[in-house]
C-alpha cells in the first residue's frame, strides 16, 4: 500500500510541475503516429518528427508505403540511425496492415505486436495517443531509470517494470504517469547528470537519499 500511496504522490507532484504532458511525436494519424514511434527508437524525438513529414509525404498510406523501394525508404530514414531495421520494419508493417488489416492501423495490443518493429512500447504509444486506449504503460529509456531511481521497481527489463507499475497505480493514471516519467527525465532527472537538488519529487526518491540529497 505504501508504494501505491508514494506512486500516487509522485504523479500528483509531477502534474503540478508539469501539467498535464502527452507525446512530443508529431502525427495525424494513427500510421503516422506507428511510423514516427518506430523511426523513434534511439533518436531524438525532435529528429523524428523532421523526418516522419517528409517520408510519409511520400508514401503517406500504408498501401503506398508497403510497395515503396526498400532503399528509398532508407534514405528518407537515414539519419534517424539504425535507417536499415527502421526501413525495413516500416515497410513490413505497412505491409501486414495492407494484407492483415484492410489497410487501418489495428486498435488492440495483440494485433499491435503481430507488426514487424512493434513491441509493447510502441503498441502503447500509438493506442494511447492514437485511440485513447490504455493498455499499459509506455515504458522508454527515461521512464525505466526514473522509475528505477523513485524506487516503484527493481526491474530492468521494460516489460517487467511495466508490470510493477501497472500494479501500484489505477489504471485511469497509466497514461498520465506515463508521459510525466518521460517528460521528468528529459528536463530534470538525465541519466548522466539528474538535477536531484532542484527535483520537485527528491523527497520520495531513493536515488536523492542515496546520493547524499536530504529532504526539503
Amino acid at each position: 500500500m505504501e508504494t501505491h500511496q508514494k506512486a500516487h504522490r509522485i504523479m500528483e507532484i509531477l502534474k503540478a510541475f508539469y501539467g498535464t504532458q502527452k507525446t512530443a511525436l508529431s502525427f495525424q494519424d494513427p500510421f503516422g503516429l506507428l511510423v514516427a514511434v518506430i523511426l523513434s527508437a534511439q533518436c531524438t524525438d525532435e529528429r523524428v518528427n523532421k523526418v516522419t513529414p517528409l517520408l510519409l509525404e511520400k508514401y503517406p498510406t500504408p498501401e503506398r508505403m508497403a510497395a515503396a523501394p526498400i532503399e528509398d525508404l532508407e534514405e528518407l530514414v537515414r539519419s534517424t540511425g539504425f535507417f536499415r531495421n527502421k526501413a525495413r520494419n516500416i515497410k513490413g508493417a505497412a505491409e501486414v496492415i495492407q494484407k492483415r488489416f484492410g489497410g487501418v492501423v489495428p486498435q488492440t495490443m495483440e494485433d499491435l505486436l503481430t507488426l514487424p518493429g512493434v513491441a509493447r512500447k510502441t503498441a502503447n504509444v500509438v493506442l494511447t495517443s492514437a485511440f485513447g486506449l490504455v493498455e499499459g504503460i509506455v515504458v522508454d529509456t527515461h521512464v525505466k531509470r526514473v522509475a528505477q531511481r523513485l524506487g516503484l521497481t527493481e526491474q530492468t527489463d521494460p516489460v517487467k517494470v511495466e508490470r510493477d507499475l501497472m500494479e501500484i497505480l489505477p489504471r485511469e493514471d497509466w497514461a498520465d504517469f506515463s508521459f510525466l516519467l518521460v517528460t521528468h527525465g528529459r528536463k530534470m532527472c538525465q541519466a548522466r547528470k539528474p538535477r536531484c537538488a532542484e527535483c520537485p519529487v527528491r523527497n520520495e526518491c531513493r536515488y536523492a537519499r542515496e546520493h547524499g540529497f536530504s529532504p526539503r
